[in-house]
């Protein structure tokens, strides 16, 4: 990839990662990704915005050889997908300072050994004048690690935004085009990353509202070039009220909780409720994430593995509460051979949520008549809850 030009003295470089199909070993990227940098010149001073991922670093490098001289480099957030490249920028640009939050300069010398006398720590709401353009900092913790920070460009109204906006996705356009298809990368990019810590993001979204906000350039994905597109999903994602969504993360493994959740599912959409089903055995765990976000109801099914539920529906539950949906009710049905204590299991694994539980169904081997009118009864209370919240 070469530089390209965004405004006037303002490039975007960086890498597309076409490939790249899990993060963190852990995180499916189904579209890939992109590690963004930024240049901008001022008349007095050069700065590059972030850097890539280390596996990258040799295209930036290639983007930076016929730049004379940087002067700062701004890091957002140490995370080493945009900070790893950091290292290899100070060698070719010895004069450069690193300019980031304190505790980021903690961070990025524990993780990238940067020494001492290359930072410079900026507060809050601290600006720096580059020569007719003037960078302010914003301090945005928990977007998504504690340290992290944003970059407000006061001429050009544009937002560097690092994580904060972002979304996994690979893309040869420099700006949005497909807003469907980026809201739905943006959106799991939140709900995997960001939704665990809603509350305080609320706070960081409404220290944003004075500034008047033209462009917004993420560190992945692509950049807002109608940047309202995004602050209403994220006002919506994070402070809106949850949807009338039921989301049922299920494993069966001989039929049984098949059965139940095949009768459960029409239960519910009878009486008006979207429902979204995810077999844990088969799912990509960031269509699930997706849907906790709106999800107002969670329903985990599983069958008992040696006295407890499966270790599947134990990992859906616990991305669940790690995840910190909105959702407001909870249950559990399933199947057992001889006995267990699923439920109680479970239930102790939500301790983050606040949620209301509703009555578990668990059926003895295959699923009788009793319990298929358990679980009509499940389905009545489900949507009663719903309408008593507003929600349909």
């Amino acid at each position: 990839m070469i530089a390209r030009k965004i405004k006037k003295d303002i490039q975007w470089m960086g890498a597309v990662d076409w490939d790249r199909r899990l993060f963190d070993s852990l995180i499916p990227l189904p579209d890939g990704t992109s590690y963004n940098a930024y240049l901008i010149k001022g008349s007095e001073k050069t700065v590059l915005m972030d850097t890539v991922d280390p596996p990258k670093t040799h295209i930036l490098r290639a983007q930076l050889e016929k730049v004379p001289k940087i002067d700062y480099l701004i890091s957002h957030h140490a995370e080493q997908d945009h900070s790893g490249a950091i290292p290899a920028v100070l060698e070719r640009f010895p004069e450069a300072k690193v300019i980031c939050t304190e505790k980021a300069k903690g961070m990025l010398s524990d993780l990238l050994l940067i020494p001492e006398d290359r930072f410079q720590t900026v507060t809050d709401g601290e600006s720096l004048d580059i020569g007719g353009k003037t960078l302010r900092f914003i301090h945005t913790p928990w977007v998504h690690w504690p340290e992290t920070m944003v970059t407000y460009l006061a001429e050009d109204k544009i937002l560097f935004s690092c994580d904060f906006f972002g979304s996994h996705l690979a893309t040869s356009g420099l700006y949005v085009k497909d807003q469907g298809q980026v809201y739905e990368a943006a959106k799991r990019y939140y709900a995997e990353i960001m939704m665990p810590f809603r509350k305080i993001i609320a706070g960081n979204l409404k220290k944003l509202e004075p500034y008047e906000i033209k462009m917004i350039a993420p560190s992945h994905g692509p950049i807002y070039d109608n940047p309202s597109f995004i602050l209403e999903a994220y006002k919506d994602w994070v402070t809106g009220p949850p949807h009338n969504l039921v989301v049922i993360p299920f494993v069966s493994m001989h039929g049984s909780t098949r059965k139940m959740i095949d009768y459960l599912v029409p239960a519910l959409a009878e009486r008006g409720l979207q429902v979204h089903q995810f077999d844990l055995a088969v799912s990509d765990i960031g269509k699930l994430a997706i849907q906790l976000v709106d999800a107002a109801t969670i329903i985990v099914g599983t069958p008992t593995v040696i006295a407890g539920p499966h270790p599947l529906a134990v990992y859906g539950t616990y991305l669940a509460n790690l995840l910190y949906p909105k959702a407001r009710f909870l249950s559990v049905f399933g199947s057992y051979g001889w006995g267990g204590n699923t439920v109680n299991i479970l239930s102790g694994m939500i301790s983050k949520l606040d949620v209301e539980v509703i009555d578990p169904v668990l059926s003895k081997g295959v699923p009788t008549e009793d319990d298929y009118k358990s679980l009509e009864k499940m389905a009545d209370t489900v949507a009663a809850k719903h309408k008593e919240a507003g929600l349909m």
